[in-house]
């Protein structure tokens, strides 16, 4: 088939790419002259494993191709897929000026395209407009009147929302859980099955449903996810104050396969591109409507507490006197696997640091050069992670990149000026932490505090450590 994908972000940059990969002829649209030279380039401006490599294959072969020309792109397409942005605006809600701009082009490109066969694309039949953006219910209504402002040439609609998670995209992609699709015409709904039909062969299913209900269903799942992570980090304060060890009482539970155990993680919350937006957007649905969204406003507000109650234990333990104070930082995206720092709890945490007047040492693997990009210069980074740790006060660990699970910790503590570590991921053993003599904060589970120097081994922060993806 013959694909336009508009937009190059996380989405529509995976999207384009995997389809490209089945065989299909995909033209990737952006308004983005410097990153389109990039990706023309086969330089992939986006973190994601495998990613580059069949960005490049797919450009030699002649499937993938990049353009700001919104003619080319448009006549193209027999299917076209909006992928850009909906960032939530200043009282949450999803901000669809991209996606109604977008509409309105496609409009356009509809009226302008030839009104008889030009190349393998019959421009006589109707092309399918697909809206794959995180939408609210009732945004395809909306992109229909917005496309039929500009042209009276028919054309078929359809929600197709993704469920990728970052760092894993392409196998997300590839091998997906389900994949829903939205329609009111049943032409579409077939045209897209077949579309598809190479990433479901191993009987993963393909929801054919009505607009407004697959709209609903990227919201829901992602809410769901967030009320996870929420509840486990509200029954982790719980555990500190009465002195129960949250890794204990999430394995008990878990073992409820009513409950099952992912996302049931204790940590900083969650961050990133999606759940934070998507908590927020169905708050402001449920705000519309007469029956408010009292469950989600309570994830939310959970979700921003917890960081702030991590940031209030680094105060005490420093009786908020940063001056002169070196702090380490391991991990700065939200999490493993990607560079993506939107909502962040590192973000958080060294504006909280550097106000206070704390200098400010950090690493990551990949995400540095996005930090860059938000701090000012009271933030350095380090070529590796024991570098961060010279002469620091405290270590703080906002991501579970797996290189940290298992450092030398009599290197560490040799390193440090004082042995104190914040770790906001569970990644090791308070008691083990204890017996190599660091004063050591976690989530959920007591504190060791002024401990003796001893031998031992510090690592693995409970079962399932490498599985957490809040």
């Amino acid at each position: 088939m013959q694909i336009t994908i508009v937009g190059t972000g996380y989405v529509g940059l995976v999207t384009g790419t995997c389809l490209a990969n089945t065989g299909n002829d995909v033209v990737c649209l952006d308004v983005d002259a410097s990153k389109i030279a990039r990706l023309s380039r086969g330089e992939a401006t986006i973190h994601e494993l495998g990613l580059e490599e069949m960005l490049r294959r797919n450009l030699r072969a002649g499937r993938l191709t990049f353009t700001t020309d919104k003619q080319q792109a448009y006549e193209h397409g027999e299917i076209i897929f909006i992928c850009v942005g909906t960032p939530s605006d200043e009282v949450g809600r999803a901000d669809l000026s991209a996606v109604l701009a977008v509409a309105s082009d496609v409009g356009k490109g509809i009226e302008a395209a030839p009104g008889a066969t030009g190349g393998t694309v019959d421009q006589t039949r109707p092309k399918i407009v697909v809206v794959k953006s995180t939408v609210p219910v009732g945004t395809n209504r909306k992109v229909q009147q917005a496309i039929g402002e500009h042209t009276s040439k028919p054309y078929l609609m359809a929600s197709n929302p993704e469920f990728l998670k970052e760092g894993a995209a392409i196998a997300d992609f590839n091998k997906p859980d389900r994949v829903v699709v939205g329609v009111e015409d049943s032409r579409v709904g077939d045209r897209m099955r077949e579309l598809y039909d190479p990433f479901v062969r191993q009987g993963n299913p393909i929801f054919i449903m009505d607009i407004p209900s697959a709209e609903m269903v990227k919201y829901a799942a992602n809410t769901m996810l967030a009320t996870k992570i929420s509840f486990i980090n509200e029954v982790a304060g719980l555990c500190e104050h009465y002195g129960a060890d949250i890794e204990e009482v999430r394995r008990g539970m878990c073992s409820d396969q009513r409950i099952g155990n992912q996302f049931l993680y204790p940590g900083l919350g969650f961050g990133g591109s999606c759940f934070p937006k998507d908590v927020r957007a169905c708050i402001t649905m449920g705000e519309a409507t007469d029956r408010g969204a009292e469950l989600m406003t309570a994830v939310h507000a959970v979700n921003l507490a917890q960081r702030q109650r991590f940031i209030k234990r680094i105060d005490q333990h420093f009786n908020g006197d940063f001056a002169g104070k070196r702090i380490a930082i391991w991990g700065l995206a939200f999490k493993p696997g990607t560079d993506d720092m939107r909502d962040a709890p590192a973000v958080d945490i060294i504006n909280h640091l550097t106000k206070a007047g704390a200098e400010v040492c950090a690493f990551d693997p990949v995400a540095m050069p996005t930090a860059q990009t938000l701090f000012d210069s009271q933030v350095t980074y380090a070529d590796d992670t024991m570098a961060t740790l010279a002469k620091a006060d405290a270590l703080v660990i906002c991501t579970d990149w797996a290189e940290f699970r298992q450092p030398d910790f009599d290197e560490m503590k040799a390193l440090m000026a004082q042995p104190v570590v914040f770790d906001g991921r569970n990644l090791y053993r308070p008691d083990a932490m204890r017996r190599f003599g660091f004063s050591y904060y976690s989530i959920g589970r007591a504190d060791v505090v002024d401990t003796p120097l001893g031998d031992g081994q510090a690592a693995g922060g409970g079962d399932g450590a490498s599985q957490r993806l809040n």
